[in-house]
């Protein structure tokens, strides 16, 4: 019935039938996007986020989270209710343009005016921790439950959905399927030992089972099957870090690619990926950039960094230009931070072929392998003051070289028996990678605390709510 009624209508048109057809109250962001007629009595719903009184007239900022936007109500007339920042509120009045400085339009009310009608939905009390003044992230992380109605941490929330919507299209267009792989787990993919373990595990599923630290072997043996596969899930780690970097519980964005045997097209499509949902980002940058108080020159010059030029660099050729700006590394070394950072200095790079031993038992071996000097088909994205982003390589292929790099490894065989099939049963050359999603969306929001990325961070002694 929808799709006949509306199939003229202009979109925010149809967006506004939609709405209204199944009965949800609309939200400022279409509201805003749709505006009723000049003169006409409209109603709006949300948070007082601001007050403002004068002689003879008073102003409420009233947002809801939908948009970085606001609806200004002017309040005019005697008899004047008392409002308070950060109650819910929800005011009827009359629309018409603003006289005002930057706001188009806004809602008049009055309350001798019968068709004027306004309501406290929720109250909050005279301490109420969110007022207007400026208000700092680290006081905001000690509001677990109300820091959400901070505009810049809300504007974090819709960049992030905003580029999971960007994501699926960019897979789509490559035909890849979206699955789900499980959170439980009887292995540990990189075989750090940084896992949690589940305590009724060996009672309830007669073995010793995790919460997943990557969910790559699974969408192996689905993208074998599928020729493409991605996912973005939750993934955990006990690892005792407490940088502004890192999270137990954290998202990742991973795909695996059939019919993969060089390296080159797997970081050709990575790059295109990252540009891809940055390009889309830049398209909207007003409405991604209204409602942060972040430094805009810092967001910018990210943006414009990942859409420049990438550069593509081995891991002995890493070691080379850093040693020649006074490091003292040695094949074997792993790059630190601040090796990572000096490598992307001027862009984002991908480093590629690091030293076996480094690197987990899955990796194809490189192309130019040397046995004195041995290293895998796989690299890192790093970028300009930030670091790694990206971690991908092409998997192994062969059941035999398998088989030796886990025993290598001292990996129990028989657990891992459903992924070494795989190799037995029709293999097939593929390869894929791992982004961590909150360092992404950090990156792009120009912010540096991940943990301000996430509702509810999870991190060693942080678990608040």
């Amino acid at each position: 019935m929808i799709r006949t009624i509306s199939a003229g209508l202009k979109q925010g048109v149809l967006k506004r039938y939609i709405s209204s057809n199944v009965g949800l109250a609309p939200t400022i962001k279409e509201q805003l996007s749709n505006p009723p007629a000049i003169g006409s009595v409209f109603e709006v719903r949300g948070f007082v986020k601001s007050i403002r009184n004068s002689k003879n007239v008073g102003f409420l900022d009233i947002t809801d989270g939908s948009s970085s936007k606001i609806i200004n109500v002017v309040l005019v007339g005697k008899g004047q209710p008392r409002f308070q920042v950060g109650e819910s509120v929800r005011v009827k009045g009359e629309w018409n343009v603003s006289k005002g400085k930057g706001q188009e339009n806004e809602l008049k009310y009055n309350p001798q005016d019968p068709n004027h009608a306004y309501e406290i939905i929720g109250a909050v009390p005279e301490d109420y921790p969110l007022q207007k003044k400026a208000t700092s992230m680290s006081f905001l992380r000690t509001l677990p439950s109300l820091k959400h109605r901070a505009s810049t941490i809300a504007s974090f929330y819709r960049l992030r959905s905003f580029l999971e919507t960007q994501m699926m299209d960019f897979f789509n267009n490559y035909s890849f399927t979206k699955v789900s792989p499980p959170l439980i787990t009887s292995s540990d993919c990189e075989g750090a030992g940084e896992t949690f373990e589940i305590k009724s595990a060996q009672e309830f599923f007669e073995k010793n089972a995790y919460l997943t630290v990557s969910t790559q072997l699974h969408l192996e043996a689905v993208s074998l099957a599928l020729n493409r596969a991605w996912t973005l899930t939750p993934c955990f780690r006990a690892e005792e870090s407490k940088t502004s970097r890192h999270l137990s519980e954290f998202w990742m964005l991973e795909a695996e690619i059939s019919y993969l045997d060089e390296l080159e097209p797997l970081l050709n499509f990575t790059e295109e990926m990252v540009k891809y949902a940055t390009k889309q980002l830049v398209s909207r940058k007003n409405e991604y950039l209204e409602g942060t108080y972040l430094d805009r020159e810092v967001i910018e010059s990210r943006w414009s960094s990942i859409l420049g030029d990438w550069r593509r660099i081995t891991y002995n050729e890493a070691l080379d230009e850093l040693n020649s700006k006074g490091a003292s590394l040695t094949f074997g070394d792993s790059l630190n931070l601040d090796h990572e950072r000096s490598l992307a200095e001027n862009g984002p790079v991908f480093v590629t072929d690091y030293p076996a031993s480094m690197k987990p038992f899955y990796m194809l071996k490189s192309t130019n392998y040397d046995k004195d000097k041995p290293t895998v088909a796989c690299f890192d994205l790093l970028l300009p003051q930030f670091g790694e982003l990206v971690g991908g390589s092409l998997r192994e292929h062969d059941y035999d070289t398998l088989v030796e790099s886990m025993k290598k490894n001292n990996m129990n065989l028989d657990d891992m028996d459903w992924y070494i099939s795989l190799r037995k049963y029709g293999t097939i050359p593929h390869g894929g990678f791992g982004m961590g999603w909150e360092r992404f969306v950090t990156y792009l929001s120009g912010h540096d605390n991940i943990r301000d990325l996430v509702p509810f961070p999870r991190a060693p002694g942080l678990c608040k709510a």
